[in-house]
């Protein structure tokens, strides 16, 4: 090879003449942030088992060893995309008058957040928060319910079960719009899964199923929302039924938890 063998040479006047080159991509910087709103995404478009380290790595044009220099795999990475969602939860300052207001507005918000982002949901039926924005959220509901006078058990309690319930039921509802034909909108598919549902429960033997056939139109009522809401009153109730009981049977405890 001699020194000019690298000089490009003119293209024979039979081939279709080239576009300019274009200058090459710039990439930005790879990072922990990055990582995860890229992964964030993919949950919202395709949903949590599309989400591996690899496809991460391949949407951001990389190889997947230079994703293992800031997360440890998966797990870890789908407990920071659950985190990350959670940015959008506020908290509102303990107003111990309000309390039952301010409880019930965070998990309206964090129901609201999970829905929004496909099946994200199913990461908070097993995961622990660790994250500082799942921090956030269980630190200010306890500082609500414990200003309130709620004992420190009783409220720790009543909000892994809150947080559990709320995750439960917007994982339902992603696995039931997972069959949606992307075409239909929501509501028309609530409609006639719904009146799917009456029409089954009505056909069946009323000799065996007496009160679900004849109850067939009472046990459809009601949209996502609607019975979100009913959980929710059921388990706020049943909360403030037993901080009551509480502080009548131990006064001096509830005023010491409130301080």
């Amino acid at each position: 090879m001699t020194a000019k063998d690298d000089v490009e040479l003119p293209a024979p006047p039979w081939r279709p003449a080239r576009g300019p080159r274009r200058p090459p991509r710039k990439r930005a910087p790879l990072s922990k942030d990055l990582i995860v709103e890229t992964a964030l995404r993919v949950v919202v478009a395709e949903g949590l088992d599309a989400v591996t380290v690899r496809r991460v790595a391949e949407e951001l044009d990389t190889g997947s060893a230079s994703l293992y220099t800031h997360i440890s795999g998966k797990e870890e990475l789908l407990e920071l995309v659950l985190d990350l969602a959670a940015a959008e939860v506020t908290v509102p300052r303990a107003d111990p008058d309000r309390w039952i207001e301010q409880v019930r507005d965070v998990a309206r918000e964090y129901y609201r957040v999970l829905c929004a982002h496909n099946d994200v949901a199913r990461v908070a039926l097993g995961a622990i928060p660790t994250g500082p924005n799942m921090l956030r959220v269980t630190e200010g509901l306890l500082g609500i319910m414990i200003g309130a006078g709620i004992p420190v058990r009783t409220a720790a309690w009543s909000i892994d079960r809150l947080l559990l319930y709320v995750a439960g039921d917007a994982y339902q509802g992603a696995l039931l719009l997972a069959h949606r034909p992307p075409e239909q909108p929501v509501h028309e598919f609530a409609t006639r899964f719904l009146g799917d549902l009456r029409d089954f429960y009505a056909s069946l033997p009323a000799d065996r199923f007496p009160h679900t056939s004849g109850n067939a139109g009472t046990l459809t009522q009601g949209g996502g929302d609607e019975r979100f809401e009913f959980g929710l009153t059921l388990l706020l109730d049943g909360i403030a039924r037993a901080a009551a009981a509480q502080r009548t049977a131990d006064p001096a405890k509830a005023r010491q938890n409130r301080r």
